[in-house]
């Protein structure tokens, strides 16, 4: 194909910025399917469910790597336009194209998008790449909104201008994005390329529409319908945030704590007991669903009560501060606990030591941040501004970190040259160790709780997650065909992509790691506690 795509200056420092940010904010950015991505001059759209506002278009740039596509067109709501912000400057220099949607608007108020689509379709006739969010906006919910059939119309515009050219073809790419905690900060991303949907004139002409036609309609209903299937088969999209707990909670105990597997692993593990959880969603079927269930009234009975106990268990741990690693192994004796605790303290007391002075650095940076999170959260509810957590951290956290890095520069003149590389250097290292010390201080507070809840008690929670695992193994390995002996399975599969070690000496090895901290559990944050309750969604 001749197209060499639109050239975007400055590209490499503006997807530098935006992978700096992200790479700070969140622990492990995992990137699966680069090879699915089509190469510069390929007409593309790419699309990805939505629910992290700008933080999703500063993903998709920064996951997209430079040498697969020099030009990546993001799309953005019009509101976001024309305001004195560094959001909005950023949005606007990025080459971004303004969609205007009904819902910003009053009635009677233009929501013509004809010259925006135009734009879009000389972008993908040059052979660009543009980024669409169907979903039409960015939910705090956790399950994938109804998508809009804006793409689908794209693509069967754009054959329709091309249909002299058999050569001509465009692709639709799809993206999975899953957040383990979208607003906390050092939680984990995945984001999945699935394998494109390609479209040429000759081989799909239904899609092309009649020289007097407008627009179509039912030519490109199979196309809508496999957009969103492909999109949800890679994240974790639940119909209640509930569910989702509840399956993180089955994956714990189908996959122990400390398994070697990647986050894809980890999320499609999750997603899969999810989609088993779904069928007990609205308790026992009645017979004229069997056929369309495929689970009788018993086995749906039974999962709904497998996940009651489930949310009962959870409960508890959490009453008592305790993961469910806890209580998988017997009880330990007294003077173990002692011992694991004083080695527990002293590494977290060492590492917050050492991390003091570059914690001075920090402090400005996340009062800052909070202080500016709290105000926000008070403009509205949950399901409102929840789903812009992140994006005001980054940005907040952007600034206020810049400042403290410029400022001790010019603090410490005439050294001003060597405070402004060793400044950013100790700040880094200062958030690897503060990572391990919040997580040795987590390990001895659960230590301590484990003294404190006493042995007889925690035989009988043993007991009840001995049975717990061995219904959670009999789902996994009879009814939703997971492997048996998931250790196993997990250790052989996979290469060593990102978020994933092979062996005990490169296990050892990455825990002193400059680059990142190797985590045991993918549900973990720079937090002190466990974090499996979400807000509630009134």
């Amino acid at each position: 194909m001749p197209c060499k795509g639109t050239p975007t200056p400055c590209s490499p420092l503006k997807r530098l910025l935006f992978r700096f940010v992200l790479k700070i904010f969140y622990g492990s950015i995992v990137v699966e399917g680069t090879s699915n991505i089509p190469k510069t001059g390929r007409p593309c759209i790419v699309c990805a469910n939505h629910s992290n506002s700008l933080t999703d278009a500063l993903l998709m740039v920064a996951s997209i790597p430079a040498k697969e596509r020099n030009m990546l067109r993001l799309t953005a709501k019009a509101t976001q336009f024309g305001h004195r912000t560094f959001t909005s400057w950023l949005i606007e220099s990025a080459g971004t194209v303004p969609m205007k949607r009904r819902k910003d608007y009053t009635e009677g108020e233009s929501t013509d998008n004809t010259d925006v689509m135009q734009h879009l379709m000389e972008a993908l006739e040059l052979g660009d790449a543009i980024c669409l969010f169907p979903e039409g906006m960015s939910r705090y919910h956790p399950t994938i909104a109804p998508l809009k059939t804006g793409v689908a119309r794209l693509v069967s515009d754009v054959l329709t201008r091309n249909r002299n050219d058999p050569d001509f073809e465009i692709s639709i790419l799809n993206c999975s994005v899953t957040y383990m905690h979208r607003q906390h900060f050092r939680s984990d991303v995945l984001v999945t390329f699935h394998p494109p949907m390609t479209f040429t004139p000759k081989v799909n002409p239904r899609f092309i529409l009649p020289a007097d036609a407008p627009t179509g309609k039912e030519p490109l209903m199979s196309m809508c319908h496999s957009n969103p299937a492909q999109i949800s088969s890679g994240t974790i999209d639940s119909p209640s945030w509930d569910l989702v707990r509840v399956a993180k909670l089955a994956a714990r105990i189908y996959v122990p704590l400390g398994t070697r597997m990647s986050l894809g692993d980890h999320v499609r593990v999750v997603r899969t007991f999810l989609e088993a959880f779904k069928a007990a969603e609205d308790g026992p079927v009645d017979e004229e669903h069997l056929e369309e269930d495929e689970k009788t009234p018993a086995e749906t009975a039974e999962l709904a009560e497998l996940r009651l106990d489930l949310n009962t268990y959870q409960d508890q741990l959490v009453r008592w501060g305790i993961k469910d690693d806890r209580i998988r192994r017997r009880p330990l004796p007294r003077h173990t606990i002692l011992s694991r605790m004083i080695v527990r303290l002293t590494w977290s007391i060492c590492l917050f030591a050492i991390s003091f002075p570059g914690l001075m650095l920090w402090i400005p940076v996340f009062l800052t941040t909070f202080y500016a999170v709290h105000n926000f959260k008070k403009t509205g509810p949950v399901f409102d501004t929840w789903d812009e957590i992140a994006q005001y951290k980054l940005i907040y956290g952007l600034f206020s970190g810049i400042a403290v890095w410029i400022g001790s520069a010019l603090i410490t003149f005439p050294f001003t040259m060597v405070t402004f590389l060793l400044v950013p250097a100790l700040m880094w290292m200062t958030l690897r160790w503060l990572e391990d010390a919040v997580a040795a201080f987590r390990a001895f507070t659960a230590l301590l709780r484990l003294l404190l809840v006493g042995k007889p008690t925690l035989r009988d929670m043993h007991s009840r997650r001995e049975d717990l695992h061995a219904r959670v193994i009999r789902l996994a390995v009879q009814t939703i065909g997971l492997p048996e002996d998931p250790e196993a399975y997990f250790a052989r599969q996979g290469g060593k992509e990102k978020g994933r070690v092979r062996g005990r000496w490169e296990s050892g090895s990455r825990y002193f790691s400059i680059k990142r901290r190797r985590k045991r559990d993918w549900n973990e944050t720079l937090r002190l506690y466990d974090i499996v309750d979400y807000p509630k969604e009134e």
